[in-house]
């Protein structure tokens, strides 16, 4: 009699890239969660910059953390292999989330420095592990709901960090959550160390080929050319798109998205047009990462000032204890002078400006709401709503998924293509949900429901889970097989590109009087994408059944 070992739904090794996944992002999420906040904060030990500079800070550094795969990603391809960019990525970011904990700007910079350069090494990698894992019999037909799986382990992480940044900087201060993260992320590494016998067989160099461009080609005509472009973008006079970081930035980015593109016009006839649809996808993303990562600009921003953030009395007392709400006292004192954009006011000499007077916080509060014999109020943390999106991830993924697998044994389950442009559409209306909370606040006067930002998250929750995990996957199955971790780098570098802009889009909240048009302008935006992807479905669709998928 013989015995049949059951198959496996999945690799032995997606656990183990699971959860190191998910406690890298646990510290990337919980450093970006209060990044802005930390930036902006001029009461609690601060770093004290004006609210359009942390905007164009934090925009830069999302862009620069999702560009830096590019080179990364190449270098995991050809030199140092995917195990060992793992394992110096990771490194090198837990070591600047616990630099963040330094006082002073050059340790901040040097920190945020250190993040964006591990980034590039870490995540190109461990998703080419994946997806490698995925590349072998009998997993292949699995791949999207692997990346799915993958993807929801990075949202838990995202999810819980927020929690634990909140306790974190109430109880202590900006500084242990900042080391927090660090930790996290060794714990990471440590995860990823005890599952390396279920991946190291996929931890494979791609053989080099005539034509290939070598390592020192690539740093001449790619890395050396973006890196002066970015010097020149910097000291040009003046500011021609906003800000000396954003003309840096694209500056830098103009020679990679030529590398890019030069991929295209040398590629062999069989790889030409699946380069052309990844391109031509990476293209349309763009806006979605736009938009979608204003969740720690403008919509952290509308949490903090125009959301009801203060605690019941029947819960206050058990969350205060758990330190997930700040304190703030109902009656005059001392208080930091704002601007009718709540901006913190400063004297020519850069000082915050005191006055008499309640927190900002009451300024657009219902007066039934504050406390008449000057007891303190609780609010919950502004960071807690960045973990609203991960939510909305564990939650939906599982649905989706399994939606997803229900028109599969139909015969009806839509292309990857098709679930992008898509998730393009839904994303969309998310934008018109925060349209009607600037008309149910009267456009910041009144404060409104937390319910508002929950239910955009949500919308935007479901275009992300077509969108996003789609978009790995698609590289996973469409790159010329020596080329897999370099087109990763390229999803990375739409992403960045999209990510610099949502810091361009949020530093022109300022410039709209009624703030619905600021958001009317992203739903522009996100048609116009989905309709352009719309329109490419047909030939993508084909160069997909070329390839023999979906």
């Amino acid at each position: 009699m013989t015995h049949t070992v059951p198959q496996r739904n999945h690799p032995r090794g997606l656990p183990f890239l699971f959860f190191t996944e998910m406690w890298e992002r646990f510290g990337y999420y919980l450093m970006l969660g209060i990044f802005v906040l930390y930036m902006i904060d001029v009461e609690k030990g601060g770093m004290g910059f004006p609210d359009a500079s942390a905007d164009d800070i934090f925009g830069t550094f999302i862009a620069f953390t999702y560009l830096t795969p590019f080179l990364g990603g190449f270098l995991a391809d050809r030199k140092l292999g995917y195990v060992n960019s793992v394992y110096l990525g990771g490194t090198l970011m837990g070591i600047g989330y616990i630099g963040l904990a330094v006082p002073g700007v050059t340790s901040f910079y040097t920190s945020v420095a250190l993040i964006i350069i591990g980034n590039g090494f870490f995540k190109p990698s461990i998703s080419t592990l994946l997806g490698n894992l995925y590349s072998e019999e009998p997993y292949k037909d699995k791949k999207d709901a692997g990346y799915n799986i993958f993807y929801m382990g990075i949202n838990i992480g995202a999810f819980i960090c927020n929690i634990i940044a909140a306790f974190m900087r109430n109880k202590i201060g900006w500084h242990a959550a900042f080391i927090t993260a660090g930790v996290g992320m060794f714990v990471g590494l440590i995860i990823f160390s005890i599952g390396l016998k279920h991946y190291r067989h996929v931890n494979v160099l791609k053989p080099a080929i005539p034509g290939d461009m070598g390592i020192g080609k690539v740093l001449s005509v790619v890395f050396l050319p973006a890196l002066a472009a970015g010097v020149l973008g910097w000291v040009l006079p003046g500011n021609l798109l906003g800000s000396d970081s954003t003309d840096a930035f694209i500056c830098a980015a103009i020679p990679v998205v030529v590398f890019f593109i030069s991929l295209y016009v040398r590629a062999t006839k069989e790889d030409k047009r699946p380069i052309a649809a990844l391109l031509a996808i990476f293209a349309v993303s763009v806006m979605f990462w736009a938009v979608f990562k204003q969740n720690g600009t403008a919509l952290t921003r509308w949490a903090k000032f125009y959301t009801d953030r203060q605690v019941s009395e029947s819960v206050e007392k058990p969350v205060a204890a758990l330190y997930l709400a700040e304190e703030v006292p109902s009656s005059t004192q001392t208080v930091t002078r704002y601007d009718s954009e709540f901006r913190a006011a400063k004297d020519e000499q850069g000082n915050v400006i005191k006055e008499q007077g309640k927190d900002i916080y009451f300024r657009n509060a219902a007066s039934a709401s504050i406390p008449t014999d000057g007891r303190p109020v609780y609010l919950m943390n502004t960071e807690l709503f960045q973990s609203v999106n991960p939510a909305w991830v564990i939650i939906l993924t599982p649905l989706v998924v399994a939606f997803f697998a229900l028109l599969r044994r139909r015969g009806k389950e839509p292309s990857t293509p098709s679930k992008i442009a898509f998730g393009l559409l839904i994303s969309s209306l998310s934008t018109l949900v925060m349209v009607a909370a600037v008309y149910m606040g009267n456009n910041g006067a009144v404060k409104v429901s937390p319910l508002w930002l929950i239910a955009c998250y949500g919308v935007i929750t479901i275009g992300e889970l077509f969108l996003s995990p789609m978009g790995l996957s698609l590289v996973s199955k469409l790159s010329p097989p020596r080329l897999t971790a370099l087109m990763m780098g390229g999803l990375f570098l739409s992403i960045s590109i999209g990510n610099k802009l949502s810091g361009v889009l949020a530093s022109t909240w300022y410039s709209y009087e009624n703030k619905a048009h600021f958001f009317l302008l992203n739903c522009g935006l996100l048609l116009a994408s989905a309709a352009i992807g719309f329109v490419m479905l047909r030939w993508l669709n084909r160069i997909m059944r070329e390839k023999g998928l979906r």
